[in-house]
């Protein structure tokens, strides 16, 4: 029961946070303060991919896997930009959270 509410609950923010990408100016700006305004329109079709392979998963474990995987990498990249950028431990821990939420999804779907 717990891991399915950490499924919706990171399925619902990954598709929120993926329709910023295409309707929020202020993620246009983030991503050209980081030099990559390039990947913006792919970061956000990623989340918004793995947001909804999350919610598939619920009923197809593969895609659960590759899901809750490629969201944890996402999020590790992510991270590391940050940090790169110095934006500090605080404002980057919400990709540090939803790195290990999604690790967390990846490894109990592999070994549950």
């Amino acid at each position: 029961m717990l891991l399915t509410i950490l499924i919706i609950f990171s399925a619902v923010a990954f598709l929120f946070y993926g329709m910023l990408f295409f309707a929020n100016s202020g993620m246009k700006q983030e991503f050209e303060r980081y030099g990559l305004d390039r990947f913006r329109k792919l970061v956000g079709l990623l989340q918004l991919l793995g947001g909804l392979g999350l919610l598939v998963g619920l009923i197809w474990q593969p895609a659960l896997v590759i899901s809750s995987g490629g969201l944890s990498l996402l999020m590790a990249i992510g991270f590391g930009v940050r940090l790169k950028m110095k934006d500090g431990f605080l404002q980057s821990l919400p990709s540090f959270i939803f790195m290990l939420l999604n690790g967390y999804i990846c490894f109990a779907a592999i070994f549950h």
